[in-house]
């Protein structure tokens, strides 16, 4: 029977959506997941910081080089062939990354991993937008960033209970383990054959809001699409401040607080449990309210939290990362569905292969700049206090386009 996306009448649309965020719940598993595995890694290998940071911003590289590509394979052969074949590689990369033996060969399966896990994100991405009705559209995408959350926090300490008893190498060898099995459970499940219709007098928000684009056509080039590519820049720079911080915080843990990775990984569970509500916290409020001032609002609460890291005090630390991790994930999410605004069918693909051009770019600039101010200043206070600027310039992003989108709307 084909899934009906255009409304939330139908409950086909059910099953798909749910193989889609069954994948994406292990895919987040085994990338944020395993962050306190990869810092032991880091201890076997005698990996500097920014070295690290390099390793860990191959996400950026990847999203860059990746990201369009992975729409337009969308596009072309479908987001359920494209985003199968991209777990089947993710499990490819997780594997031989359990069998490094030196540097080389660490960065040759972080590049497999990724190879496989840009693509699949993007159609994620593309799979919810399609699969899920137009009028819970930013709800279903907090959905996804919640699940992100969960696989975090879930991931997290099964790596750890893992590598802490069998060696990191069998912790990670357990996350390709799982990833192979949601790509078969994905690719029997996942069947939407309808595309979603463009919202129209049959569909009713629970409060109108104002299109993002008004004045251009959504059957236009994405590629040509001005607010399609600031989405792109804002999506970089507030994913920046979770992204780089779920990869230090182990290693700040260790060095101001002198605890060990599990404690670590406690932390990095809590701000991802946390960000399981406030996922889906915001985007109830994206859709009952102004998207911009609901973005502006999560990025007033991230320059304090990203302040807060600084402290010596475990409490106030962890209060902050929590915040930086569990709002940063939800702003980021939100892009998404900001962009999934513009256009329909299968040039969804297309636009969220751009915006997920944002994260390529800061996801690389990111760790390696707060490996990079680690090594300097011989602390990672000052890595804290970038985040705190980003913050700070992704609130003034929003802003603006806010404004420019008002501006459009009235001379339309």
């Amino acid at each position: 029977m084909a899934t009906d996306a255009s409304d939330g009448s139908s409950r086909n649309w059910l099953i798909p959506f749910s193989a889609v965020i069954f994948a994406m719940l292990v895919m987040q598993m085994s990338n944020l997941g395993s962050s306190p595995l990869l810092k032991e890694m880091q201890r076997e290998f005698k990996l500097s910081e920014s070295l690290y940071g390099t390793f860990t911003g191959m996400y950026g590289i990847s999203a860059l080089l990746l990201s369009v590509p992975g729409g337009l394979l969308a596009k072309r052969f479908g987001e359920k062939r494209v985003l199968a074949t991209g777990l089947l590689f993710v499990a490819m990369g997780l594997a031989a990354l359990s069998l490094v033996w030196s540097t080389p060969t660490l960065f040759t399966g972080r590049a497999i991993y990724l190879l496989g896990y840009r693509p699949a994100f993007v159609c994620v991405m593309t799979a919810i937008a399609i699969a899920a009705p137009l009028s819970l559209r930013s709800r279903s995408m907090g959905i996804v960033g919640a699940v992100t959350a969960l696989g975090t926090a879930v991931g997290a300490p099964f790596g750890s209970s893992i590598g802490a008893r069998f060696g990191w190498r069998n912790g990670i060898l357990a996350f390709a383990g799982i990833v192979f099995l949601a790509a078969i459970i994905f690719f029997l499940f996942y069947n939407v054959q309808s595309k979603p219709k463009t919202p129209g007098a049959s569909h009713t928000p629970d409060k109108p809001q104002p299109k993002v684009q008004p004045s251009e056509p959504k059957s236009g080039s994405v590629f040509r699409n001005p607010i399609v590519w600031a989405l792109a820049v804002l999506e970089g720079i507030v994913g920046l401040g979770y992204f780089s911080g779920n990869f230090f915080i182990p290693g700040a843990v260790e060095k101001v607080f002198q605890l060990k990775d599990m404690t670590a990984s406690y932390i990095i569970s809590t701000g991802f449990v946390v960000a399981v509500c406030s996922n889906i916290y915001f985007g109830y409020l994206m859709d009952r309210y102004n998207k911009w001032n609901v973005m502006a609002l999560m990025m007033v609460i991230l320059i304090p939290a990203s302040l807060c890291m600084t402290s010596t005090s475990l409490p106030v630390f962890w209060v902050g990362s929590c915040l930086v991790l569990a709002v940063g994930l939800s702003a980021a999410q939100q892009c998404f569905a900001l962009a999934a605004e513009l256009v329909t069918g299968r040039e969804m693909g297309n636009v969220m292969g751009v915006v997920s051009l944002g994260p390529g770019i800061f996801g690389y600039i990111g760790p390696q700049t707060i490996g990079w101010l680690r090594d300097w200043s011989g602390a990672y206070n000052a890595g804290w206090c970038f985040l705190a600027i980003v913050a700070a310039v992704s609130l003034i992003i929003v802003i603006y386009i806010k404004r420019y989108v008002r501006l459009r709307i009235a001379v339309a």
